[in-house]
């Protein structure tokens, strides 16, 4: 994958695959720690400890369309090329934390890519998964959070080309805002 927000859409879509009602999206950047985290959680249906151990195996996969997996280990790959670290924790029935740190100065480092409009494809086709996704910088921190959208929209739907266009805009406009690194 050719930048995070593609795997950010791969690990939200495991986490609508694991049924969950709510998935965030936390991406951090610290130019004094040289740090970029993406943190992704849900409470989907969680994996076994043994599961969550092999997840990171192109070869272990839980669908049942191909014999293999390659979200979770490229996202490692890149993280590690970076001197960064994947970790997942996960419990069955609570659901799953991904967290990925990178160099944020490393030229290793993917670039983010178009994070509003993956942002926007999920809320607007998962309508009934609450998506949050908070982006934190020295200068500030940017959330968006389809619960509160939803409310500012009153019976307006996320999917309506319209508002699909005006919720990239916003989002692009407050993380240049937020003076993401990108």
């Amino acid at each position: 994958m050719k930048d995070l927000s593609l795997h950010i859409l791969d690990i939200a879509q495991n986490s609508i695959s694991a049924k969950a009602g709510t998935i965030e999206v936390e991406i951090t950047e610290n130019v004094k720690s040289d740090l970029y985290s993406i943190v992704i959680k849900d409470d989907g249906i969680g994996m076994t400890p043994e599961f969550a151990a092999k997840a990171t195996d192109p070869y272990v996969t839980s669908r049942t369309t191909r014999k293999v997996g390659l979200g979770l280990p490229l996202l490692k790959q890149n993280a590690e090329r970076t001197g960064g670290s994947l970790k997942i924790e996960s419990e069955v029935g609570i659901g799953t934390k991904v967290t990925t740190s990178f160099s944020l100065s490393n030229f290793d480092r993917p670039p983010l890519g178009d994070i509003a409009g993956t942002i926007v494809l999920l809320a607007a086709a998962n309508l009934k998964t609450r998506l949050i996704y908070r982006h934190i910088t020295e200068i500030s921190t940017f959330i968006f959070d389809t619960n509160e959208i939803n409310e500012m929209l009153d019976g307006m739907p996320l999917s309506d080309p319209g508002i699909i266009r005006f919720l990239k805009e916003m989002i692009n406009e407050n993380l240049h805002e937020i003076k993401i690194a990108g």
